[in-house]
């Protein structure tokens, strides 16, 4: 396998991130010449903690048709760029965002909601989510009625992903 030490930093990549988004690109690597394909660009930005949509990853490979992401592959230099693009145009969701969605679910209007209802809208809407994924999620948040404070909760989101 090639080294990457040859490749040249992004000014505006941190060392740090440069060291953790190098790993990660190698670890998805399928072939000898250290070529990633453009349908694992999304797994390589969540192997390092960003969690974009699909749309978001298909906007900053250039909106390519399937064939594309099937079939095309980026080299590490190719990839910075992607990478570039993408955290200075994804914009992650805001408590705001977070409570305008679940208040949705809220029937009675008293600021919770009932976790079963969010696992299944978890699980079958949108980019789904695995069990394990939801469970992880979900852990301590249902009171023992199976219901959710939809405040707490979007709060425990956030600091979640400000842990990460």
């Amino acid at each position: 396998k090639p080294a990457f030490d040859d490749v040249t930093p992004q000014a505006e990549i941190p060392e740090e991130r440069m060291e953790e988004i190098k790993e990660a690109y190698e670890i998805f690597c399928r072939t000898t010449e250290m070529e990633l394909g453009f349908d694992q660009v999304g797994d390589v930005f969540r192997a390092i903690n960003l969690n974009p949509t699909i749309e978001d990853v298909e906007n900053a490979l250039g909106n390519p048709s399937k064939e594309d992401m099937a079939a095309k592959k980026l080299k590490i230099e190719e990839f910075l760029p992607v990478y570039t693009k993408l955290v200075t145009e994804f914009t992650e969701g805001t408590y705001d965002d977070i409570l305008e969605g679940l208040r949705v679910f809220d029937k009675e209007g008293n600021g919770t909601v009932m976790g079963a209802e969010i696992r299944h809208v978890l699980r079958t809407l949108g980019e789904k989510m695995t069990t394990q994924e939801i469970s992880a999620c979900m852990d301590g948040q249902e009171d023992m009625n199976g219901s959710i404070n939809i405040d707490t909760f979007c709060r425990y989101l956030l600091e979640e992903k400000k842990a990460e």
